[in-house]
């Protein structure tokens, strides 16, 4: 790595995914799609570079993007892999403006691998940071949008051709509920792009370094594996964070509404949580662990899911029955738990009102 960051080789792409759908906390689309389009664009001569927050002057402008939609219908109806970057140029001609690099709206799952997608496509590098540090089901659940980004212009794309500008928005609570209208009527899954922000202001408001954070934590999970060491363990380890159960999925309940994958998963504790319940409550992402009926995660702390004998990353779309996983808590970045930001990402934004959000503690990192 240099002071101008470093490039993406193919096989950063599988590390890259796994950190991604670690960091997703269930959501932000199926990583392994994003992956493969991804792949196909460097196999065929694309340079992407990933650059961190300093590299570029403040007046440069930057591109946010990510797919828009619910996750489980990404994994049914595969993106033709344009979208994102022809919302993004929509937005460029709206605003008259040309863009200097793209930034992901979120690290999580295939939403990491958007901004790559369209970089590649674009001939753009990609910033080290996002917008959340993790995914949330919502188009103004961003830092971002949190700490002033404009609502418009934006635009959203599908897979047909079909692009959406969204010309003067009042504000991102309005964009979200236009934009997840029109990506319904796409068929739940679309490319999103928003207003171009200065490198000044994406300097002070994104959570930085989590492109090459993702690609560490999917580094460790595969080294892990070929050490045959415990994979759980090294995560928890690597990343600070902290285990808070392990069980067998007894129950999914999952349903499409409004445009989100919306239920709750029920567990049956083994090992150290023999004879304890456990039920997380997912709006794309997981939102709340109970553990015994007491709450012991919630957003806008990570909550996430790996395969208890792999340590594979596992999103909502794909629980199911009779899974075997550890559930980690992690703790969310400093920019997410201001009074401002949780107004937008606490729980009582998520429909719980009788929860009041208790941060979790960062763990000792062991290398």
């Amino acid at each position: 790595m240099s002071d101008k960051g470093y490039v993406l080789r193919e096989a950063d792409l599988l590390p890259l995914s796994i950190g991604a759908a670690l960091l997703g906390t269930g959501g932000g689309g199926n990583p392994y799609v994003g992956m493969l389009r991804a792949r196909e664009l460097i196999r065929k001569g694309a340079e992407i570079r990933v650059l961190p927050l300093d590299a570029l002057p403040d007046d440069a402008w930057v591109g946010e993007v990510g797919g828009i939609g619910a996750p489980v219908v990404g994994v049914e109806k595969i993106e033709e892999g344009g979208e994102c970057f022809r919302a993004m140029r929509a937005v460029e001609e709206t605003a008259g403006v040309k863009l200097s690099a793209t930034i992901s709206a979120e690290i999580g799952g295939s939403n990491a691998l958007e901004p790559v997608i369209a970089a590649a496509y674009a001939g753009l590098p990609v910033i080290d940071g996002d917008g959340m540090g993790r995914a949330f089901p919502e188009v103004q659940m961003t830092t971002f949008f949190i700490y002033g980004a404009k609502a418009a212009p934006a635009a959203i794309a599908d897979e047909k051709g079909n692009v959406v500008v969204f010309k003067e928005v009042i504000d991102m609570f309005w964009l979200e509920t236009f934009a997840r209208g029109v990506s319904v009527n796409m068929g739940a899954a679309a490319g999103l792009a928003i207003a171009p922000m200065s490198m000044e202001f994406v300097r002070r408001t994104a959570v930085p370094g989590t492109v090459t954070q993702a690609l560490q934590i999917g580094h460790t999970v595969l080294e892990a594996r070929r050490k045959r060491q415990n994979v759980v363990e090294r995560v928890v380890a690597s990343t600070g964070g902290k285990l808070f159960f392990t069980g067998k999925v007894t129950d999914v309940r999952r349903e499409l509404v409004g445009g989100f994958a919306r239920g709750h998963a029920h567990l049956t504790g083994v090992g150290d949580w023999a004879g304890s319940e456990a039920r997380i409550a997912i709006q794309n992402e997981n939102l709340v662990l109970w553990v015994d009926e007491v709450p012991v995660i919630m957003v806008p702390d990570l909550i996430i899911n790996l395969e208890l004998d792999t340590g594979e990353p596992i999103t909502t779309e794909v629980l199911r029955y009779g899974q075997r996983i550890a559930v980690i808590g992690l703790p969310v970045h400093d920019l997410m738990k201001t009074p401002k930001a949780l107004e937008i990402v606490g729980p009582q934004a998520f429909g719980y009102p009788e929860l009041t959000f208790n941060p979790l503690q960062p763990q000792p990192i062991v290398a």
